[in-house]
Formats: structure tokens, C-alpha cells, sequence
């Protein structure tokens, strides 16, 4: 996969924080060597936290998070402030941008003690250092100037030294298989598949089983059982969509595993064994329950969508109870989920490892349960168990 099509759930999420006139774009436009960011004298020229992805040497595949200061002031500036903090939830590297003719304000300090009390690297940058000298007094300092450019090209080696190694603990199915296995993936063709393409975690299981010398055939569920009566030999596993598991279960033998993307991709994360308690929470729910169907992603709803549509649907026709969903997507993700019975969970395609755990901590600690749109799809079809056969001698 090149670095300019590496997927931002892939990439090192750089965040930058700082009070208003900091210099927090300048920094940004200086480490990059590009305007991505509006520089101007006015206090509040960044309002909401804008990402870039990019390419930056010595790194790689980067996103670069530009927050709005954290001394911003009014009713609005409040919650620019709310914004910039829920930043940090799936920052890998913090830069905290100090003017250093003002120097570590109240402000600065505050954001620096939740850095560190989230356990993300930082750096400490005290910028415009052309214009007052600036005393270094610990490792996590340096002084640069966006201005002159002085000291740029340390900060770059310097935020590259600290990047955290993104090694996950668990492949997706690469240690489930073997050279020569044959395997299925049943990847349905609707009106909200996107046109031309495949979702990332079909592109990634295909390409994993590939590099494990495995051969993968695709079809839509409606070619399945074609698919399967046409093989000399049954395959090791079928992969499929969530959003078919009932059709599909139908279909293959039930002495071939059978799981689906979402499944894969929650033990890939280690979110596995959490996420399976959650999903066993839906036979406790009871009239007037509030779900929250939550989605990593925004993207145009449509008739028949998962998330609003379909499991609300679903759950409702398993348990028998009159239930209140509410939905969330993209970055919105509640603060206090004190209110909920249940929280269900897309994939996390598209979030990072550390807003994915971010999110279930925070289940966690309001002691509510979580679980994911397979899993829930699953258990309500009567095959969650089924599903979890690849992952029985781990989790099980």
C-alpha cells in the first residue's frame, strides 16, 4: 500500500495544541513545507479541529490535527476548547506550541497534565524563539521558529524519534491459515455499497490471506452457493458481511467456519472479549432501554442503512421490547453514556486504535456494556457462537 493511499486509520495522528497566536499553523506549515494551514495576527483564525493527511519525512503516512487555541473565550470558544480536548482521544503524538515571549500559561499547563495523564508522547515547542531565547530544560522541550525556520528540521527528527510503534497484537486472519487454504468472502453488492470499490476491511483481509499464499475467491451472497458447490473441496473458512450473516449461515455447511469482517477486525484491535459480553447485554434489555448505534464514519444515509435501519430493526424483533435508539457518527461520540443500556459500535474502519479504545474505555467506566454491529447481527440470527469458532481456543 503506497503512503499516499495508507488509510488514516493507518496513519500517526499528529496533534497540535496551543493558546491563540501560538503559532500553531505556522508550525505546521513550517514541518510540512506547505500552507495547510491559515496563518493570520488575529486571535482564533482555527475554529475547529482541521485534519490533513500526508506524507512527512521522515515518518511517512501522517495526519496532522491543527486544534482552535485553547484560550479561546465566549460561549463559542467554550466549545472550540470541548473540541480541541476530545482531539487528544485519538492523538498519537501531541505538539504543544508555547509562545515563547508569553510562556506555559494556566491554559497550556492544564491540556499538558491530560497529555500526560493519557499517556500520549509529547513535545513541548516553544515557538518564535528568533525573537526571545528560550531556556531547554527537560527532553520533552525544544525551541524552534517557524519564522526563520530555525531548529525545523530537529523537531521533525524529533517528533520521528517518538512515534509509537503501531504493531497490532493480532493479525487480522493471518495466523488463522495456512499456504494453500482456500477461503470465501461473501461480499454483498447493494445500494449502499460504495460504487467502484471495496470497504477497507475487505481490501485488508484480502490482502493479508494473499501475502499468506491463500486463495481467495469473492462473490456476492446471491452467487454463494454456487460458489461453494463449484469447489472440489470445502473451503477453510467464509468471510462474510455482517449485514448477510443471516443468508449466509443458511448457505454454508456447518462444518465450515463461518465468521465476517467485523468479527476479524474486533480481534485485530483486541477488542474481542469485550465486545462479545456486550453482545449476550441484548437478551437483558427491557421496555424503555436506550441503545446508542454509534458509527465511526459520516456518510449518506440510505434506505435500508445499517445503523439507523437495520439494527434498530433487528434488535427490536429479537428481544420483543419497546426500545429508544439514538445515533451518533464520524466524530460525535457522547461524553456521559450513563443513559444507555447498551452501546453498538460499527467496525472502526475509519478510527484509529486509540479513539476505538478511547470509546470503549468510556463505556467501561460508565459500566455499560459495548459490542459491534457483527456481533449484534450475529447473536440476534442465533450464530453468534457459530461466528466464533476461528477465535474459539482464544477468546472462548
Amino acid at each position: 500500500m503506497s503512503l499516499n493511499n495508507t488509510p488514516n486509520s493507518d496513519r500517526v495522528h499528529i496533534g497540535i495544541f496551543g493558546r491563540r497566536n501560538a503559532g500553531k499553523s505556522s508550525i505546521i506549515n513550517a514541518v510540512t513545507g506547505q500552507d495547510l494551514a491559515i496563518v493570520s495576527e488575529t486571535k482564533g483564525t482555527t475554529t475547529d479541529p482541521v485534519s490533513k493527511a500526508m506524507e512527512l519525512l521522515p515518518l511517512g503516512p501522517v495526519v496532522i490535527i491543527d486544534t482552535p487555541g485553547l484560550d479561546d473565550s465566549g460561549t463559542l470558544g467554550e466549545m472550540r476548547i470541548s473540541k480541541t480536548y476530545q482531539v487528544l482521544n485519538k492523538t498519537d503524538i501531541a505538539l504543544l506550541v508555547i509562545d515563547s515571549a508569553v510562556g506555559m500559561t494556566d491554559d497550556d499547563k492544564r491540556i499538558l497534565d491530560r497529555i500526560i495523564d493519557k499517556k500520549i508522547p509529547y513535545l513541548i515547542v516553544y515557538n518564535k524563539s528568533d525573537l526571545r531565547e528560550v531556556t531547554i530544560s527537560n527532553k520533552n522541550e525544544i525551541a524552534v521558529s517557524a519564522q526563520s525556520r530555525q531548529n525545523i528540521h530537529e523537531l521533525k527528527e524529533r517528533i520521528a524519534a517518538i512515534v509509537p510503534e503501531n504493531k497490532a497484537e493480532f493479525p487480522i486472519i493471518a495466523d488463522k491459515v495456512q499456504s494453500g487454504d482456500c477461503v470465501v468472502l461473501v461480499i454483498p453488492i447493494d445500494s449502499s455499497a460504495p460504487k467502484g470499490r471495496l470497504i477497507l476491511p475487505q481490501q485488508q483481509t484480502i490482502r493479508e490471506l494473499l501475502d499468506c499464499g491463500c486463495t481467495v475467491l469473492a462473490c456476492r451472497d446471491s452467487e454463494l452457493k454456487q460458489t461453494l458447490d463449484s469447489l472440489k473441496a470445502p473451503p477453510k473458512y467464509v468471510i462474510t458481511d455482517s449485514q448477510a450473516f443471516g443468508k449466509v449461515s443458511k448457505i454454508v455447511p456447518d462444518d465450515v467456519c463461518l465468521t465476517s469482517f467485523s468479527i476479524l477486525f474486533a480481534r485485530h484491535k483486541g477488542n474481542l472479549s469485550s465486545l462479545i459480553k456486550g453482545a449476550y447485554t441484548i437478551d437483558k434489555i427491557e421496555d424503555g432501554d436506550v441503545v446508542l448505534i454509534s458509527e465511526g464514519c459520516t456518510h449518506h444515509r440510505q434506505c435500508g442503512d445499517i445503523g439507523t435501519v437495520k439494527l434498530p430493526k433487528f434488535i427490536g424483533e429479537y428481544t420483543g421490547k419497546k426500545i429508544e435508539f439514538e445515533f451518533t457518527s464520524g466524530t460525535e461520540f457522547p461524553f456521559d453514556l450513563s443513559k444507555y443500556r447498551l452501546v453498538v459500535h460499527c467496525g472502526g474502519c475509519m478510527l484509529n486504535e486509540r479513539e476505538m479504545k478511547y470509546r470503549i474505555k468510556c463505556a467501561e467506566d460508565a459500566g455499560v456494556p459495548m459490542t459491534n454491529y457483527g456481533m449484534t447481527i450475529a447473536h440476534t440470527k442465533g450464530i453468534l457462537k457459530r461466528s466464533m469458532q476461528i477465535f474459539e481456543k482464544d477468546v472462548i
